[in-house]
């Protein structure tokens, strides 16, 4: 019977990397260009950047799907729109939540990873006469490879919230599950077997990006060595 249920929830694998792999993309470049914008010295930018980051990170993944997927049905302004196209599509609206949640803590590691560069390289670019929009297209590369491995738990926890997108109809690895447990009604067989595949993939996930973050902070380790 397992194998049965294996087959079935496997289904959604496809789904929830696709939506793990678009969100991931979509997320890193809305997080870059907010870690920009909240390193220049502009007081208004970094009001409306700040407020974003609160409102994405203080609230849970679920209601954000939830507000995102509903909530525009609510206006009459949106259904009559162009865009309900899209607000009215499950996989849209799993996306942008997805997307915008993981912007709002990647923009969070990224902007860390930023303030921690030692005050002597920034010195350094002042002293060539770079401006501070130079100087961060210098800095910033070297800030996100030193906050990879923070970046990595984020890739992994935005795998896991895909598992939030079956509750607004979209057939992923959960969302097969339930529709399994719907008919067979066998709650540990069935949604055990979906947390045995999220604990592979991820554990695959793991093993992967630690390879990666050895081979990109290598440098780090030579400028120990020299040192």
């Amino acid at each position: 019977m397992w194998q049965e249920y294996l087959s079935v929830i496997a289904q959604g694998i496809p789904t929830s990397l696709a939506l793990m792999a678009v969100a991931l993309v979509v997320g890193f470049i809305l997080a870059v260009s907010l870690t920009f914008l909240l390193s220049m010295e502009n007081r208004p930018v970094k009001w409306v950047v700040n407020s974003f980051l609160t409102l994405f990170t203080g609230t849970p993944l679920l209601v954000q799907f939830f507000l995102i997927y509903y909530g525009p049905g609510q206006f009459e302004w949106i259904t009559q729109s162009a865009v309900w196209g899209l607000f009215s599509d499950a996989w849209f609206c799993a996306v942008l939540a997805l997307s915008l949640n993981s912007a709002a803590y990647t923009t969070l590691l990224f902007h860390g990873a930023v303030k921690a560069i030692p005050k002597g390289q920034w010195e350094t670019c002042a002293a060539l006469g770079l401006s501070r929009l130079d100087t961060l297209k210098i800095l910033i590369p070297y800030a996100l490879k030193r906050a990879l491995p923070s970046y990595s738990n984020e890739i992994i926890l935005v795998f896991k919230g895909t598992s939030l997108a079956s509750t607004i109809t979209i057939m992923d690895i959960m969302g097969y599950a339930r529709q399994l447990y719907g008919t067979e009604y066998d709650a540990l067989t069935i949604y055990g077997m979906a947390g045995v595949i999220y604990l592979v993939i991820t554990g695959i996930m793991t093993v992967i990006l630690r390879k990666l973050e050895s081979k990109v902070l290598a440098f780090e380790r030579l400028e120990v060595e020299k040192a």
